[in-house]
């Protein structure tokens, strides 16, 4: 059963060379490989592949984002870890690396069908992050 007295989380962003962030939450919202997925001090525990997209974690009114590349997601009590290979501050995104990282994406040979996944992956990261840098943009 889900521990319903705690009112806060407590999130943990681990890549494979740092940790990237280790701090109090209000909420998160997953990038799950199949969709969104909401986490609040109460979550029942659960562990989930996470797909690339944005992660939002939402403490005292503000919200930080970040681009990860997939991974998973483990909520235990009141600590939700994120496991990614990547994890990219939306304050860290520029129109340069997003453009550099999709014409990377876009330049991959593609001559079979693993080729060809992992181009659409490539591309589908690209994407991800563009979307992450545009919504920091208008904030």
């Amino acid at each position: 059963m889900a521990d319903t007295t705690t009112k806060s989380l407590r999130v943990v962003v681990v890549t494979p060379e740092r940790a990237v962030l280790d701090e109090p939450a209000d909420g998160v919202v997953l990038p799950m490989f199949d969709g969104e997925r909401g986490v609040l001090a109460g979550h029942a525990p659960f562990v989930g592949q996470l797909g690339p997209g944005e992660l939002r974690i939402k403490a005292g009114g503000a919200t930080k984002r970040f681009f990860i590349d997939g991974g998973f997601a483990q909520v235990t009590g009141s600590v939700v870890n994120v496991l990614t290979a990547k994890a990219i501050g939306s304050d860290k995104l520029t129109t340069e690396s997003v453009t550099s990282a999709r014409t990377a994406a876009e330049a991959l040979p593609v001559t079979n069908a693993v080729q060809r996944e992992n181009r659409e992956k490539a591309i589908a990261r690209a994407q991800g992050m563009a979307k992450v840098a545009a919504k920091n943009a208008a904030n």
